[in-house]
């Protein structure tokens, strides 16, 4: 049950990589300023990369039909330490609203967080009602108390009575609703409306997130959930019971919030045949349990569109239950070790090689632009070396060293006079940019699709105005890419003419990459038809529908439109800093060189000393070459899934 390739050992793995990287970039950051290499603009490009390790996290969503096992598989996978089950997991209906499982390290505190219901007749987003923490309501957990915590915890599950009319203003749709039998006339629905629960475990403080949805009434009538919370989530944990089968609320779940164009779960989209354990025969032998189990794999996976390798047989109960007695032979049958090799090589990797493209290439990069400026210096120093005999300074030999040093360093410094008249060109560049993405234009939109919405008194008119303000965004970031490839040509010609006059042909021009913003609002568009067409929002009251739009739709255009806007800010800043930096570098290096040579030829120092002075020179150089060697050796080690992978392959071969 605690090998060596288990989830806590391989996150603890994923964990380390990330602390060691964080280390060599800031070793990497104090070898520029020993070397006097560094920039303002270098120290932000090392900052933001800092940011994305310590920041990152992995969020694994759980989700499935009632009564499916999904709070047990997280006990299970999770809480197995404290002997018992701590989130309610019984019989029936148990989470009743979204639930979030992670370790607030800013606070540093275990606590329960609950929003109430109510919360959603207000004009404000779940996104906005998260930063204010007035609206919730907020119980200590004693991790030392497991007892206490768990009944605290209960509260998850609470629900509360209310007359139809009541259910329906809070978005609710009767019909999927359970009566009150203690009060005729009403029905049951949570109490809360989000949970939040941060609390001291391995894995949350080493980052990842697990988001326990409820079922198909409240994945209907929570938009955000389905149109922000779950889309975002890394993998998706779809969870089917084995004794039934795909259901049809199984399969509405599925095809309408999983297997969904609009979600965009990168690592994976994976099914658990949860409580294999009624399967069990002890009658009919193992043998007859595993072709059952691998005809049910099958099923499920033909009905879903996966591959059977996808679909993981699992007990949660009994794999609980064996992690609390220590029964090893309880928990291999329980698979749930399967499901935890499938999170380590599917779900872990995929973060891990975002990591590496998005960070690490970048790293990369700049560490080699550092070491070719380095390596232009321990040039430098050795043709000042060699014009220095045993017996006799070259003064001649110096003097055409001290020239040639001299046209460089001229080159260098127009080169970057010319990048920064170039910078200022982009930036009025940037400014045409950022006017099609200013806030001004994007909160105009909204406004005029506030009017039409609010004048529309049909169904069709209201689906037509929140199609056109989609229209109008789109229409914005189309106008962008077309206008920042442009951009993008001047930068490559600029980088084109730079690298025909220098050695630095390894530098390469870095990109708007505005694309991918039109292609997440299409998405997002896609989306907001699926709401528009609902209909169970078609037939809402319209002031509830124009206040769902505005929050959900509307308020994750915004979010989208906000990262627009900060990547045209940053990107003509960037854009040319791999030449900057070059520059920069090889022109201070040229400094260093000429101050050098005059100091020879002024001093009236022998030959022997001036050698000894650039050997001591060279050698130290030769070890900040070496350290940098060894950084840039350190930051392409492979992740650790990928070593394992190696392992299990040559283990494979043998």
């Amino acid at each position: 049950m605690n090998a060596s390739g288990s989830l806590s050992h391989q996150v603890e793995a994923y964990h380390s990589w990330k602390k060691e990287l964080i280390r060599q970039i800031s070793r990497y950051r104090l070898w520029l300023q020993d070397n006097d290499l560094f920039s303002e603009d270098i120290s932000s490009r090392i900052r933001r990369g800092l940011e994305l390790l310590v920041e990152d996290e992995l969020t694994i969503a759980f989700v499935g039909e009632y009564s499916r096992g999904k709070t047990e598989l997280i006990n299970a996978l999770f809480f197995a330490d404290y002997g018992q089950r701590m989130l309610p997991s019984e019989a029936g209906r148990t989470t009743m609203c979204p639930t979030e499982l992670f370790f607030d390290r800013v606070e540093n505190r275990n606590y329960l967080l609950l929003l109430p219901i109510e919360t959603r007749c207000e004009d404000r987003s779940l996104q906005q009602l998260r930063k204010d923490p007035s609206y919730w309501t907020r119980y200590e957990l004693d991790e030392h108390a497991p007892d206490i915590m768990r009944d605290v915890l209960a509260e998850v599950a609470k629900v509360k009575s209310v007359r139809p009319n009541e259910a329906r203003e809070l978005g609710f749709h009767e019909s999927m609703l359970e009566p009150d039998h203690n009060s005729p006339g009403h029905v049951l629905i949570p109490a809360w409306r989000n949970a939040q629960i941060s609390i001291r475990h391995p894995l949350f403080e080493r980052g990842l997130r697990i988001l326990d949805s409820p079922g198909l009434n409240a994945l209907g009538s929570e938009p955000e959930l389905t149109i922000s919370m779950l889309p975002a989530a890394h993998a998706i944990i779809f969870l089917l019971s084995a004794d039934t089968g795909v259901t049809a609320s199984d399969m509405t779940i599925w095809n309408d919030y999983i297997a969904t164009d609009n979600a965009d779960h990168r690592a994976g989209r994976f099914a658990v045949l949860n409580k294999i354990d009624v399967l069990w025969d002890d009658l009919q032998g193992e043998a007859h349990f595993n072709d059952s189990i691998g005809r049910i794999q099958q099923y499920t996976a033909d009905h879903l569109g996966i591959r059977s390798s996808d679909v993981i047989p699992v007990s949660a109960k009994q794999a609980l239950l064996a992690r609390i007695r220590l029964d090893d032979e309880l928990f291999e049958r329980s698979h749930l070790d399967e499901l935890e090799r499938l999170i380590i090589d599917r779900i872990l990797m995929h973060k891990e090689q975002l990591i590496t493209q998005s960070l690490i290439n970048d790293l990369l990069g700049m560490l080699q632009n550092s070491q070719a400026a380095m390596q232009s210096r321990l040039d430098g120093l050795q043709d000042e070396l060699d014009a220095c005999s045993e017996t006799r300074m070259d003064r001649d030999a110096l003097g055409r060293l001290a020239d040639r040093a001299q046209k460089d360093y001229e080159f260098y410094y127009k080169k970057l006079i010319t990048l920064r008249s170039s910078r200022r060109l982009m930036q009025s560049q940037s400014d045409m940019l950022l006017d099609m993405v200013s806030e001004e234009r994007f909160e105009g939109h909204v406004e005029k699709v506030r009017g039409l919405l609010t004048k529309s008194w049909s169904t069709a008119g209201m689906s037509r105005a929140m199609n056109h303000f989609f229209e109008l965004i789109e229409d914005d970031l189309s106008n962008l890419m077309s206008e920042g490839r442009l951009a993008e040509k001047m930068v490559s010609a600029i980088y084109r003419r730079y690298n025909e006059d220098t050695r630095a042909r390894h530098l390469e021009a870095i990109p708007l990459r505005a694309g991918r913003h039109v292609i997440a609002i299409r998405e997002l568009r896609k989306k907001a038809n699926r709401f528009r067409r609902n209909p169970g929002n078609m037939l809402t009251e319209q002031t509830l529908l124009i206040r769902r739009f505005f929050n959900v739709m509307v308020g994750e255009a915004r979010t989208l439109h906000q990262r627009v806007r900060k990547d045209v800010e940053r990107w003509p800043e960037e854009a040319l800093l791999p030449i900057m930096q070059y520059s920069m570098e090889q022109k201070r290096l040229l400094e260093h060189q000429i101050r050098r040579i005059r100091d020879m030829v002024r001093n009236d120092r022998g030959s022997k000393a001036e050698r000894q002075r650039l050997q001591e020179s060279i050698s130290d150089l030769r070890r900040q070459l070496e350290l940098a060697g060894n950084m840039h050796r350190q930051i392409r080690k492979p992740a650790p899934t990928l070593i394992q992978q190696k392992v299990v392959n040559i283990s494979g071969i043998a």
